[in-house]
């Protein structure tokens, strides 16, 4: 992909597999390029590596992390089940949401290795006591268990999934995991941003094809009780929305 712009003009040119397009550079359209082209920058320089929430790296563009807030909000889950826990940024990220909320919920982080530093600065963080840690696999039926039994039949479960991001992984988390998410609440495929990064430093040619929005769309095809759909704007609707993400094509919202 390559754009040029002439700021003068309101022009962008972009140019992909050798199609030529001239776009209005204040457009929607115009937008969505740029927002294409800054968030593979952006990750071939981890850009996303650079944020902490309360203390802890939490590696997801600030983006990612408003949208997912206004989903939790609007779904109020009791708890959030998160495979791939890294050093723990975001379990503290949705800990801290429902300190805010006033609400006693819990956050489940699945991770196949907990590093032991880690560990000790998840238990010690000031928000501890509403996380709780589960090291396996995140699709080893004996973890799958696990978290199923941290869960009461009276929960409101939101599940995000952000361990292994190959298609097949993801694709048998959805079938572990879509079971515990509530009617009216999000299964979340993470990072399909990877269908977008082949052609980047440090991308694989591979990803085209092999990556979580292609599980979640193919989960979705085979699960009518699943619909992908992007949370609803809370306010202003019809704004422009969910251009710079990491997450395209990742919320599967339980309808049945």
């Amino acid at each position: 992909m390559k754009l040029s712009a002439d700021a003068a003009a309101n022009r962008l040119i972009v140019e992909v597999d050798g199609e030529r397009e001239e776009l209005d550079l204040y457009s929607e359209a115009g937008f969505a390029a740029l927002s294409r082209l800054w968030v593979k920058v952006g990750w071939a320089l981890k850009y996303q590596y650079g944020f902490a929430w309360m203390g802890r790296p939490v590696i997801q563009l600030p983006e990612d992390l408003v949208r997912v807030q206004e989903a939790i909000y609007a779904v109020r889950p009791t708890v959030i089940v998160e495979t791939g826990v890294a050093h723990g940024g975001s379990l503290v990220f949705y800990a801290s949401l429902f300190r805010a909320m006033g609400t006693p919920g819990r956050v489940v982080g699945v991770d196949i290795e907990i590093r032991p530093h880690n560990r000790r600065a998840i238990e010690a963080h000031e928000l501890a006591e509403s996380i709780a840690l589960v090291e396996g696999s995140s699709i080893d039926p004996a973890t799958v268990a696990r978290v199923r039994g941290l869960l009461r039949p009276d929960d409101r479960v939101l599940v995000l999934l952000d361990s292994n991001h190959t298609r097949a992984h993801v694709a048998a988390e959805l079938e572990a995991y879509a079971p515990m998410v509530s009617v009216g609440s999000y299964l979340v495929a993470t990072d399909g941003i990877m269908e977008d990064l082949a052609d980047v430093p440090r991308g694989e040619r591979g990803w085209i094809d092999d990556n979580p929005k292609a599980a979640a769309a193919e989960f979705a095809r085979r699960h009518p009780e699943f619909v992908l759909a992007d949370p609803p704007q809370p306010f202003n609707e019809g704004e422009i929305r969910f251009r710079i993400t990491h997450w395209p094509g990742a919320w599967l919202r339980r309808v049945a």
